[in-house]
């Protein structure tokens, strides 16, 4: 794991659109495996701001988001479709044909998580994964237990998973109960991991992710595992981490 540390969210945000913008020009046909919820929206202003300004240009790339909440028509304010035309797709010339989202709204949820995974693998893997971290450990929506053999599926979602996403709804009973996600497994698949982690309210679960052995119970624990994963915090979410205590175990 390489531990870059920045200021604060801003920075954080900066240099992950700065890999994302590097990916792209090395790769043009690049596919970009995409987080939701508040980490990443400053990243997508950055790449907004650099593709007005130096026209980057993701014409020949595609995007494979992470998930989507189950029973959400695509065009609800808060389904990650709609997140994702918001904050990303309607500002950049990526054609809508290389948007790749789950469909939380499929007849057969089942047949959609392999289709989706499949979907996955014909375009060669993801070249470069954007994560979040959730409270308890949670990478996409794989709460505490999930198999890191586990594929695209559908997933309870966690109690506090709902009531860290319920800022976003007017009433708790309009949260979302599950959503299709990306599983373990397909994650570490991607050749490239950038873990963006910001705010002294992810310092402690950033800390258990650093001093942890890999454990299911604490699923981004799995990343250990993976050879090119590069984690930016700021300085608030690396408050608890002591550098000495865990280089070894990181190889830092």
């Amino acid at each position: 794991m390489n531990i870059i540390e920045v200021k604060n969210y801003e920075e954080m945000s900066q240099k992950a659109a700065g890999f994302i913008r590097e990916t792209v020009r090395k790769k043009p046909n690049a596919v970009l495996g995409m987080a939701t919820g508040g980490t990443a929206v400053g990243t997508y202003k950055y790449l907004i701001q650099d593709f007005n300004e130096h026209g980057t240009s993701y014409n020949q790339a595609y995007t494979v988001n992470l998930d989507e909440y189950v029973g959400m028509d695509p065009t609800h304010e808060q389904s990650y479709h709609t997140y994702m035309d918001s904050h990303l797709f309607q500002h950049i010339d990526m054609p809508k044909e290389h948007q790749y989202l789950p469909n939380g709204k499929a007849a057969h949820l089942e047949a959609e998580c392999k289709r989706y995974e499949e979907a996955i693998e014909a375009l060669g893997g993801v070249d470069l994964q954007i994560l979040g971290i959730g409270h308890n450990g949670h990478i996409g929506f794989n709460e505490p237990g999930t198999s890191f053999d586990s594929k695209t599926q559908v997933v309870k979602l966690a109690e506090s998973t709902r009531n860290a996403n319920a800022r976003y709804f007017d009433q708790m009973d309009e949260v979302p109960t599950h959503a299709i996600t990306m599983g373990i497994a397909t994650i570490l698949k991607s050749k490239n991991i950038l873990l963006l982690v910001s705010g002294k309210g992810k310092a402690e679960i950033l800390h258990k992710l650093l001093t942890s052995d890999v454990t299911e119970e604490i699923p981004a624990t799995a990343l250990k595992t993976h050879p090119n994963v590069t984690i930016i915090a700021d300085k608030e979410a690396l408050s608890c981490w002591n550098n000495r205590e865990t280089e070894m175990k990181l190889g830092v």
